[in-house]
């Protein structure tokens, strides 16, 4: 959750301050709604596309990392969940 909590972040400051440009009314005008749209798709995609890049080198880092230190290997030997670590 923190994780997310920080990439969400970073995202909206990232997208608020490249689209946002006019603080005087409450409400965004129509072209920054469609740059802010625009840019956290963009954002979005990037990070599935990272995620999933990362999810694919997974396996190999551990069995790397085992043979390394001599102890057999596999995504088999992952914890059930980040909280039984």
């Amino acid at each position: 959750l923190r994780d997310f909590l920080l990439v969400y972040n970073r995202m909206t400051e990232l997208c608020f301050r490249h689209c946002v440009c006019n603080l005087n009314y409450r409400l965004l005008t129509g072209r920054e709604e469609s740059c802010l749209d625009s840019c956290a798709a963009r954002l979005v995609r990037a990070n599935h596309r990272l995620m999933g890049a990362y999810v694919g080198l997974v396996p190999a880092l551990l069995q790397r990392r085992a043979a390394e230190h001599g102890a057999p290997g596999g995504p088999s030997e992952l914890p059930a969940s980040p909280d039984s670590v």
